[in-house]
């Protein structure tokens, strides 16, 4: 059976499932970010515990199918973004409809009228967050993470960069309170 989880977009969310699905004596197959398959069917009052103890964690077990499909949006998202060594080659279109097995048209328009802003909103939100964090960790400099994260330039990277935050790369960096934003809150509206 497969659960779909708004919120999870971490190892530390991974975890919090993992723990209340052995807590309730479920046994998952699959435990990805945002979906979790479990061997067993749910009784009510199962799908209860788990939503309640969920929700202590600040997810939310969906049922709806509209909000199911943006999650799985937003998670194949903050996959690519966030967990790759580097950005897919190919257009995102084309990598979020294979990896969805969806039309890129119908999924676009579903996301944009539930969010309020484009999926490439969403994808430049989150890829200025990344570029946010090589700059925290300081091991890589701008033309290298203009490469890993598919800018055509450094000026590319910087235009985008000081369009989201008002700051040029450089500015930032030397900022002592650098403002990052969580992955579950980039992209809200």
């Amino acid at each position: 059976m497969k659960l779909y989880i708004k919120y999870m977009v971490s190892i530390r969310c991974k975890m919090v499932v993992k723990d209340a699905l052995e807590k309730l004596g479920l046994h998952y197959v699959i435990l990805d970010l945002g979906l979790v398959e479990i061997m067993e069917n749910l009784t009510d009052a199962k799908r209860e515990k788990l939503k309640i103890a969920l929700q202590r964690s600040g997810l939310e077990l969906m049922d709806d199918k509209k909000a199911i499909l943006i999650e799985k949006i937003k998670n194949v998202i903050i996959e690519m973004v966030h967990y790759t060594d580097q950005l897919p080659k190919v257009n995102y279109s084309d990598y979020i409809s294979e990896k969805l097995k969806l039309d890129y048209t119908h999924i676009s328009k579903i996301f944009s009228e539930v969010k309020g802003i484009t999926i490439e909103q969403f994808i430049i939100a989150h890829k200025i967050e990344r570029v946010k964090e090589l700059l925290l960790y300081d091991e890589l400099n701008l033309t290298e993470i203009s490469y890993i994260l598919n800018y055509s330039s450094v000026s590319h990277l910087s235009r985008q960069f000081k369009k989201v935050t008002g700051l040029t790369p450089s500015f930032f960096k030397q900022l002592k309170d650098k403002k990052r934003i969580a992955l579950e809150n980039i992209g809200i509206v």
